[in-house]
């Protein structure tokens, strides 16, 4: 492993507007694996889009990518592809970034008939496939032309959860999701809020700011905007139902096992997991609500 990250020239201005009105949003160390190097996030004063600033290179990435990330439990997902209920059942479904496929496993006990397919980098996606989670595998990016090529305009739904803060480059993914459907075909979206009340609160503890593998945080109406301006019709947006609650129990437990209080880590972060899921239902009517859900329409 060398001393030092990876990085990309520091830029000066917002990848996502073009502002070069930004402010440091926080540095943070790699909390989680406590590799080397200090990172920084600076969030754009005019349009809010929080990033990775300078960015890793993609050899950076790799060093610092961790295979073991996994998403909500499988309740969680559930509810995630319940969410897709009240429109026409789909046919054909392109999970992106499914890694191991737990969300088609778990929307597959609503939509019996329909064929899930599933794009991650790693090769997780062909033992999903293995194990008969999904129908067909697709190793690599959908960004890349290889495999853009063989899901073009084949899905009713694409489904990105979770996946946009981890892309160097979030519109070319939404441009790829987009070419990937059908018209009239559904794209769920799941993102962290960057404008939750736990982020301003629990600061680099919070863990959704996972530095270094989270490289944009994009508010939800920048993605909205986005979508709009390629001719989508946002058909739902929803801050309450994605939260999820582990921000208390994933930042207590990423500082004590930093101090001398390592040895108490344990019952101390099982009792923050007790509190966030008390609290939980009162939190995602709120500020503190820590994720949010987008379903837009394809023209």
């Amino acid at each position: 492993m060398p001393p030092r990250p990876v990085h990309e020239p520091r830029r000066d201005d917002c990848p996502w507007c073009g502002s070069k009105r930004l402010r440091t949003r926080l540095r943070a160390p790699d909390l989680r694996h406590r590799r080397p190097g200090t990172f920084v996030v600076d969030e754009c004063r005019d349009c809010a889009h929080a990033f990775q600033n300078p960015r890793l290179t993609t050899e950076g990435l790799q060093l610092y990518g961790a295979a073991s990330d996994q998403r909500a439990g499988h309740g969680q997902l559930r509810a995630t592809a319940r969410a897709m209920l009240p429109f026409p059942e789909p046919e054909s479904w392109l999970d992106v970034g499914t890694g191991d496929a737990p969300f088609p496993a778990a929307a597959k006990e609503l939509f019996v008939y329909t064929a899930f397919d599933g794009v991650d980098p790693t090769l997780r996606v062909e033992r999903a496939r293995a194990a008969g989670r999904l129908e067909e595998a697709h190793v690599g990016h959908l960004t890349a032309p290889e495999v853009l090529s063989r899901v073009r305009g084949r899905y009713d739904v694409v489904s990105m959860l979770h996946h946009l803060e981890h892309t160097r480059e979030p519109r070319k993914e939404l441009a790829a999701a987009l070419a990937a459907l059908r018209p009239g075909g559904h794209l769920l979206l799941e993102l962290p809020d960057p404008s939750s009340a736990s982020a301003a609160v629990l600061g680099k503890w919070w863990h959704s700011h996972d530095q270094p593998r989270h490289l944009h945080l994009i508010p939800l109406a920048n993605l909205r905007t986005e979508l709009q301006a390629r001719g989508c019709e946002i058909v739902v947006t929803d801050r309450r139902a994605p939260h999820t609650p582990h921000d208390l129990a994933t930042a207590a437990s990423l500082y004590l096992n930093r101090t001398r209080l390592r040895r108490m880590a344990g019952p101390l972060t099982a009792l923050a997991a007790t509190l966030d899921h008390a609290l939980a239902p009162a939190l995602r009517r709120t500020r503190f609500s820590n994720a949010y859900r987008l379903i837009a329409r394809k023209p």
